[in-house]
């Protein structure tokens, strides 16, 4: 089975997962927000579902998907320390920033 790195690293699975954040959707009504076949977006949501991200919902002949998010803490984990990086980067720019002259034709001696 396809880790979830490996499942969202496919341009067009982030796409329905971008969709899917905004809620349910049918399978026709992603593939034509996506400009992709029926065939081919059932094919990506199979994917999404085999690795959890997606569930899907019966409605008589209609399959409605929606996004379990509980998967992406696994990538949101991953994450954490490069996001730690770019805080402390931020806040040092940030202080950098805070010591300039409010006026930039103002030089400091």
């Amino acid at each position: 089975m396809a880790t979830t790195f490996e499942v969202v690293a496919e341009p067009r699975r982030r796409e329905i997962l971008e969709l899917l954040r905004g809620g349910e959707h049918l399978v026709g009504d992603l593939g034509e927000r996506l400009s992709l076949a029926q065939p081919a977006v059932s094919k990506h949501l199979r994917v999404l579902r085999e690795a959890g991200l997606v569930d899907v919902r019966y409605d008589a002949q209609r399959r409605w998907y929606r996004l379990r998010p509980e998967p992406l803490l696994e990538i949101d984990a991953w994450l954490a320390p490069f996001r730690r990086l770019w805080s402390e980067s931020l806040d040092a720019l940030e202080q950098h920033l805070e010591t300039m002259p409010d006026d930039p034709g103002t030089k400091e001696d």
